[in-house]
């Protein structure tokens, strides 16, 4: 297992996986990526896709219609990738949780599962979930977590301004979210709190690690023998889970639209021209010069 690594290079040719996880990607909301997704989507390839919950946003479009192009884009790139032979799983979260009603179903090829266990190609096995089951205030206190949602989506909105500003002063996407989530106390905490408890649930059920979503953190470690994977998200990190052929699992961040990443080449400042210095005459000539004078 490898170290979160950003894979924009190389990329004339889509790059295959094994496997691609996804999660939170929140179609339906104005904090959607979905524009880097689809870029995400065309530069990289797999024979499985698994859709780790919360890729519609159902909370947010119950109480207010939001569906660009890009957003149908996404859908369409992905019934397109079953229909070239990609096999895809689609495991609701809470906010997609409308989908649980038809478990066991296919859509235009789209599996749709509670949960999954997959074999990685070197043999361990990983319990495939959404992980909001085990967040005990979405469980018990829903009014609570949509007052959090609320906030949480502000937060995303004002995000979303403040990079619009960035690019166009040539910087690259950054979270403002994020890097709060990670400064209050209470949140690391949960977190933590968070990875332990989904940990401990792989190794009651007897395998070797679980690959899940919802608190938007992604992350490959070790917990006490037991492999923890949260894919993150496509709101505010930007990233994927791949498992390449030899079953090694490896953090994808995708922050850049392939336009933008051509720009430093194609934009890089010229040399600048430095001129000559003057020739410097030898001492036998400016004897000459003195000799001439006279």
């Amino acid at each position: 297992m490898t170290e979160a690594q950003d894979v924009h290079n190389e990329l004339d040719e889509p790059k295959l996986y094994r496997t691609l996880f996804l999660s939170d990607i929140h179609l339906g909301t104005r904090g959607c990526q979905a524009e880097l997704l689809l870029d995400f989507l065309r530069h990289n390839e797999s024979e499985e896709l698994f859709l780790v919950g919360d890729i519609v946003d159902g909370w947010r479009l119950k109480q207010a219609w939001h569906w660009p192009q890009a957003h149908n884009d996404v859908v369409q790139k992905l019934l397109r990738k079953v229909r070239k032979g990609t096999r895809v799983v689609f495991v609701p979260g809470n906010h997609d949780e409308f989908a649980r009603e038809f478990l066991g179903m296919e859509f235009g090829g789209v599996e749709v599962v509670d949960h999954v266990v997959h074999e990685t190609a070197d043999g361990r096995k990983f319990l495939v979930v959404h992980g909001d089951q085990f967040d005990i205030v979405v469980r018990n206190a829903r009014w609570l977590a949509h007052l959090g949602d609320w906030a949480y989506d502000f937060a995303i909105w004002t995000n979303t301004w403040f990079n619009v500003a960035r690019r166009k002063c040539g910087l690259p996407y950054w979270s403002f979210s994020k890097w709060a989530k990670l400064k209050v106390k209470n949140a690391v905490n949960f977190i933590g709190d968070f990875e332990v408890l989904l940990a401990g649930e792989a190794r009651k059920r007897g395998v070797d690690g679980i690959v899940c979503g919802h608190i938007h953190h992604a992350a490959i470690r070790e917990i006490d023998g037991v492999t923890y994977v949260n894919t993150g998200d496509f709101v505010e990190s930007c990233t994927a889970i791949a498992e390449h052929f030899d079953g090694r699992l490896e953090l994808l961040h995708w922050s850049l639209l392939e336009a933008e990443r051509a720009k430093p080449q194609d934009l890089a400042p010229a040399a600048p021209v430095i001129p000559l210095p003057a020739a410097v005459p030898l001492p036998e000539t400016i004897a000459a010069r003195k000799t001439a004078r006279v």
